[in-house]
């Protein structure tokens, strides 16, 4: 049976945004699984989300550069569904060179047959670097510097994998 990740990031509560999209929200709690790659802002967002992915279980994330320390979310942390292994990284540092730092992160925690998921310029990607495939969900409230409310459903079944970008 196919399983269905929520995929968001940036979503800058309360600094650039109030709260995350209904439409967002909703994706959240029909998934499996729900990651988030960093950048909630503060622990009210955090909760938000584990309530929102039915508990902490079912949500896999880290730290951005502006979360609070607090948290004790890591920096890089591996996860699998089925056959398919992700690499979630913010991909905190300047915007040159980001991509072939995301990247990096994987090759340094995994095969490079797995999958990152990245944020940090809430700008969608989806790219293959030095044999790496990148997903950047951009940002899940449309935070600046987005143009628009972002994210990302995976569907992974066995070792197949299927990306959709929802946007609004």
């Amino acid at each position: 049976m196919p399983a269905e990740l929520a995929v968001v990031s940036d979503t800058h509560i309360p600094s650039r945004a109030e709260r995350i999209p209904d439409w967002v929200a909703e994706r959240i709690r029909a998934a499996d699984h729900v990651v988030h790659a960093g950048d909630f802002d503060s622990l009210d967002a955090y909760d938000r989300v584990v309530e929102l992915a039915g508990g902490a279980a079912n949500l896999t994330a880290v730290a951005g550069n502006i979360d609070p320390r607090s948290f004790d979310l890591p920096e890089v942390t591996t996860f699998d569904v089925e056959a398919v292994r992700f690499v979630v990284t913010h991909g905190s540092g300047p915007r040159a060179g980001y991509r072939d730092r995301v990247a990096a992160t994987v090759h340094e925690v995994a095969d490079s047959d797995a999958i990152s998921i990245s944020g940090h310029t809430h700008e969608v990607m989806d790219d293959v670097v030095d044999g790496v495939r990148l997903l950047n969900p951009g940002s899940a409230t449309g935070a600046a510097p987005a143009d628009e409310t972002t994210m990302y459903t995976i569907t992974v079944e066995g070792s197949d994998v299927s990306v959709t970008l929802h946007r609004e």
